[in-house]
């Protein structure tokens, strides 16, 4: 059984159950606040043009995307960040930098073995892998201080809700009171146990909607690796999450090498010892699935001699992957040819071999993030021994990131912007605060300053004209904030009642299918398994959520599955493996197992 550092280990949500819970009405305002709205708004366009400050707001708005842009250019020239990826059995460092021309170079480079014993834990040995980073730090004579460290995907929580349409002030209100999350994530904990990162990275003007990426982990967990980095004598200004840090790193290899591979759609597999998933990220949206391997497969993956346990194992973990593989395919209309492996199993190639030959129409290859990159000299000897390059991924996808507080890149979406670091905020307003002090001593916020204040001396004439304008704006807004609030509640109680309409006639048309489906499924439950929920899509597949005290246990339920007559097949679609600590009582694992229905019952 693989040893899980957090109990959460979430797979993309689509949270469609909430499109009209929350979605914003924009029919149902008084015609006489609209009307009053737009009659304020033309007089006040009018005032506008007929003022100087309308003349100068114009030269504001021109001026700042020109300033912003400088200031953020400086900024990423200036900003130094070192990659770091801690093991077990070893510490990674990596930086990298561009020239003029775009092209990256591996400026510094060095792997440290650690010394702990076999199957030690991270987050068990924070002293210890601090004092090994320290002296890994000046082995390598790296002088750079800031540092991008990325978590497992076993401590993450990664989900993608779906909230209604909301400008960037609504949607930051929202989060501040915790009421979108609290609406649209549901945790077994409380908020505050948590660093949270959320980024808009879809908008659906048509529906109304918008896609939110929602990223968390517990913050005793986050504390205890920059416990790590910050006794390693170095500043955690990044942190990342491991699956996302390799799809930056799949991100810059192919803008460095003109890849036509369709950038809205990237397939990662990584696979070994600790760590087993597949992430799919199709226009930003990260859908992850967990393969599950079993205590007897670790040793499967150490030593290879046998081949019948080899190709069996090979079959049961491929079998997950193709399940992942058909569930987006399914959902999406989109084909998977291609999956970029990342592992650190010595004997991944005769993997690898096994994958191509299960999954015949499905290519697996090497995820290689040095490719394109120019290696110094003094770097060449140390990389090229390397045979398996594709464990730098992780490093070199954090090499690459910036902190980029101006939003200078404008590739930089959610997927390769994450960062857990609590403080980031106040991290950021320094780094501003610090570029600033730069630019003006060149002169350059001397000149804008002056033209604020020119603004200022013209605007404090109008002050008392426009301050009855705000009271009179301000009551507006209570007025629609009140309406809105009585809109919401509408809106909840019309869902409500329509999910349940729509329910009834469902059972009411499958009523004999619903029955017969129904007692086979509940025939077919061990002693130690309790459901938490059945899914049917309407058509023919089945998902049967619930929770199992152990392996065993769910792997009869899908042989007991399987036996029945209106069962085509049922497989394991994914697995919450909490963790167990010394001191805890037993957890039950959650899981979801998907059931594809005979077509004729």
């Amino acid at each position: 059984m693989i040893q899980l550092n957090n109990k959460f280990r979430v797979a993309h949500t689509n949270q469609k159950m909430f499109k009209n819970l929350f979605k914003k009405k924009t029919d149902a305002t008084p015609a006489a606040t609209d009307a009053t709205k737009v009659s304020e708004s033309n007089q006040e366009s009018k005032n506008v043009d007929k003022n100087p400050k309308g003349f100068f707001a114009k030269i504001k708005s021109k001026l700042a995307p020109v300033l912003k842009n400088k200031l953020g250019k400086s900024a990423i020239q200036g900003e130094e960040i070192l990659g770091i990826e801690i093991t077990a059995t070893e510490i990674r460092l990596a930086q990298v930098t561009s020239n003029k021309s775009n092209q990256w170079i591996l400026e510094k480079f060095y792997i440290h073995p650690t010394k702990l014993p076999e199957d030690a834990l991270v987050l068990d040995n924070l002293d210890t892998l601090g004092s090994e980073l320290q002296l890994a730090i000046q082995r390598s004579k790296i002088t750079t201080t800031n540092a991008a460290i990325a978590i497992p995907v076993t401590s993450a929580i990664i989900r993608v809700v779906t909230s209604p349409l909301m400008t960037d002030e609504e949607l930051k209100k929202a989060v501040e009171t915790d009421s979108l999350w609290e609406n649209l994530v549901q945790l077994t904990d409380n908020l505050a146990d948590y660093s949270i990162f959320h980024q808009v990275i879809n908008r659906n003007e048509k529906d109304n909607t918008m896609d939110i990426l929602f990223v968390a982990s517990k913050l005793s967990d986050i504390n205890n690796y920059t416990k790590i980095i910050k006794k390693g004598g170095l500043n955690p200004v990044i942190i990342d999450v491991k699956c996302f840090a390799l799809k930056s790193a799949v991100d810059q290899i192919n803008q460095l090498s003109g890849s036509i591979e369709n950038s809205n759609l990237t397939a990662l597999l990584e696979f070994g010892m600790d760590e087993n998933y597949v992430m799919i990220l199709y226009e930003n949206n990260p859908i992850i699935t967990d393969i599950f391997i079993r205590g007897q497969d670790r040793n499967t993956i150490k030593d290879i001699s046998n081949q019948e346990e080899t190709e069996a194992f090979t079959r049961r973990y491929i079998t997950q992957v193709k399940q992942a593989i058909s569930d987006f395919e399914v959902k999406y209309e989109k084909r998977i040819r291609n999956i970029k492996v990342v592992s650190s199993e010595k004997n991944i190639d005769t993997f690898l071999e096994g994958f191509r030959k299960t999954l015949a129409n499905t290519g697996f290859n090497l995820l290689d993030p040095l490719d394109q990159i120019k290696i110094p000299a003094q770097l060449e000897e140390s990389t090229n021994i390397i045979a398996n390059k594709s464990y730098l991924s992780t490093v070199m996808g954090l090499a690459f990131r910036k902190l980029d507080v101006f939003g200078y890149y404008k590739f930089v979406t959610a997927v390769k912007n994450i960062n857990l670091l609590p403080n980031r905020d106040n991290m950021i307003k320094q780094k501003k605060m610090k570029v600033f002090s730069n630019f003006a001593f060149k002169g350059v916020i001397g000149v804008v300053a002056l033209i604020y204040i020119a603004l200022f001396g013209l605007s404090f004439w109008n002050i008392q004209k426009y301050n009855k304008q705000l009271v009179d704006y301000e009551n507006i807004i209570t007025t629609h904030e009140l309406k809105t609030v009585e809109k919401d509640a509408l809106a909840k109680k019309v869902s409500i009642m329509s999910k349940t309409l729509k329910l009834s006639k469902s059972i009411k048309s499958n009523k004999k299918f619903s029955y017969r489906i129904l007692a086979q499924v509940a025939s077919s439950v061990p002693n130690r398994v309790r459901f938490q929920s059945l899914e049917y899509n309407g058509s023919d597949l089945l998902i049967v959520s619930g929770d199992a005290f152990s392996d065993q246990d769910i792997l009869k339920l899908i042989a007991n599955l399987n036996t029945k007559s209106l069962i085509s097949q049922a497989s394991l679609a994914s697995m919450n493996l909490p963790s167990s600590g010394e001191g805890k009582s037993q957890v039950m694992k959650g899981f979801k197992i998907a059931v594809i229905l005979k077509g004729e019952i």
